[in-house]
């Protein structure tokens, strides 16, 4: 029955399909990425994931547990797990697009940051609240299963569906 109702969650939580999608179209975004960073300023494409995959779990990490970095800074967003989720998904998205609009560098994590906590957010909505550590586990599961199919896809603009389009 544990087995059904973890199947069946990404139809009561569909935002956990929305960071699935998220992460495997920055996959693709980042192996496309990586060729052109490697061509022009020669950092190895081996740093290059590292730096990002760790991005991707510090991310994590971080809108994971906001509840623990709220706490400190106000205890009435604190009291409640949905207002505290709120307040910093409002602060990330305002926060990110101010920054992505200035220094062009903090789109990719504004991006995963938003769908991790609209996915953590719906988690709570639906009333699955497991322990903080077992989150962080299981929406890096999802990030980076995705991250790694859409690593493994081909390119969009020599794929056999894009030749008619240039």
């Amino acid at each position: 029955m544990a087995l059904m109702r973890l199947l069946i969650l990404p139809l009561r939580a569909p935002m956990l399909l929305v960071l699935f999608a998220t992460a495997v179209v920055m996959g693709n975004h980042w192996t496309l990425l990586h060729e052109h960073v490697h061509d022009t300023r020669g950092v190895s494409i081996h740093l290059f994931w590292t730096v990002e995959l760790l991005q991707s779990v510090v991310v994590v990490v971080i809108c994971s547990l906001p509840d623990l970095f709220v706490r400190r800074v106000s205890l009435l967003m604190a009291s409640s797990r949905v207002l505290s989720l709120v307040v910093i998904l409002l602060l990330v998205i305002t926060l990110g697009i101010y920054l992505a609009l200035r220094l062009h560098l903090f789109a990719d994590i504004l991006i995963i940051s938003s769908a991790v906590l609209l996915a953590r957010l719906d988690l709570t909505r639906i009333g699955v609240v497991p322990p903080a550590v077992l989150t962080v586990c299981f929406l890096l599961c999802v990030l980076l299963s995705g991250i790694c199919i859409g690593h493994l896809l081909p390119d969009p603009r020599t794929a056999w569906f894009a030749i008619g389009i240039r």
